[in-house]
């Protein structure tokens, strides 16, 4: 049975990690021929211990500008230059006149992009007080008030004409738990439209619906980055002291592929592409007074009281690893990521580290 054990290194005059050492898997195959569904970290994780690190294992490739090009149909193959591993790249040649196959999909994602477009577009984190100051839905033409795609809904504000505007509704306030920070308000695409008319109340028609848009949904202009490129490469988070803040779709546990808010974003440092180790504290057992050990869940008062006052008598357990989790979407004081590598249910407040950090022992 595997047996997940956590390491962390936290003193900060310990020996520099080497970023370049990667750990082939065990049985790990010697070529791989690209399929159509296939991502970046899913053929890596045929061949490395840690998927994130593809950029170094096939950094190497001399055959192409951009090593990260991968496409159905390209056969890589396993080498070793100077020592370290290697995949270089072998396309796979048609025998008819037109050469190589390149399907209409184009290059491999680094992830299932279906995972994350939906966050791409309908996910934003704003400063609170600025979304309150945005221009608010009134209603509509219909009676309802629930409003949907080609219908005519009022705005109260002079809009530009012909604008193309996105439609928001207010979701979660963002605190960050261990000191009470305001990291801003969750806004959330219910639908997009064009303003027809402008005046002191504007006319919007709505082009496409998400969910309903109600009055008190505001409107504001639509991300230029919305659709920003997938191609990010992986890399280690340096951002310290991060937790998971939430799930996106408001889950209690979280496991692989699933979206998750962390606590920090690009005022920390934090960027598309990073990865973070998911961690969980140990449970701290007091020893009670008949000396049996008495975990958090099953304590007295009494056992309450010893964990605050008695070193001696409370024990930390060792903290333990849940997975990997990679940024894909990045706001002022959050994040929006992906977790990739899940081997425990993920929660709120879970620590985030830099996977350089992190030592997983399998046995």
């Amino acid at each position: 049975m595997k047996r997940l054990l956590l390491s962390v290194t936290l003193l900060l005059s310990a020996a520099p990690l080497h970023a370049d050492t990667i750990t082939l898997k065990p049985g790990h195959p010697e070529t791989y021929v690209v399929e159509k569904g296939d991502t970046l970290w899913d053929i890596s994780a045929h061949f490395l211990q840690n998927p994130w690190r593809w950029p170094t294992l096939w950094g190497a490739n001399p055959q192409i500008a951009n090593p990260h090009l991968i496409f159905p149909g390209d056969k890589l193959t396993l080498v070793f230059i100077d020592g370290q591993p290697r995949l270089v790249k072998k396309p796979m040649l048609s025998k008819q006149p037109q050469g190589r196959i390149q399907p209409k999909g184009g290059a491999i994602p680094v992830v299932d992009l279906a995972l994350i477009r939906p966050y791409l577009l309908h996910n934003r984190v704003v400063d609170a007080d600025w979304l309150a100051q945005q221009p608010m839905v009134l209603g509509g033409e219909s009676p309802s008030r629930h409003h949907v795609a080609n219908e005519i809904i009022y705005i109260a504000s002079a809009m530009t004409l012909g604008a193309k505007v996105g439609l928001y509704q207010q979701g979660r306030e963002f605190v960050r738990s261990h000191d009470g920070s305001e990291l801003g308000q969750e806004a959330i695409l219910t639908a997009t439209g064009r303003v027809i008319e402008t005046g002191d109340v504007s006319k919007v028609e709505l082009l496409s619906s998400y969910r309903e848009t109600k009055p008190g949904d505001r409107v504001l202009a639509l991300e230029d980055d919305s659709l920003m490129s997938a191609q990010f490469m992986p890399k280690a988070a340096s951002t310290s002291q991060a937790k998971i803040l939430a799930s996106a779709i408001n889950m209690r546990e979280m496991g692989k592929l699933d979206v998750a808010y962390i606590d920090r974003g690009q005022l920390d440092g934090v960027s598309a592409g990073d990865v973070f180790a998911i961690s969980r504290d140990g449970d701290v057992v007091v020893i009670n007074k008949e000396g049996v050990p008495v975990p958090s869940s099953d304590r007295t008062t009494y056992d309450e009281v010893v964990a605050m006052i008695s070193d001696d008598r409370s024990k930390q357990m060792p903290a333990t690893y849940r997975g990997n989790i990679m940024v894909f979407k990045t706001f002022d004081n959050t994040s929006l990521g992906l977790i990739m590598v899940n081997e425990r249910p993920v929660r709120i407040n879970d620590n985030l580290l830099s996977p350089e950090l992190v030592t997983v022992l399998r046995e």
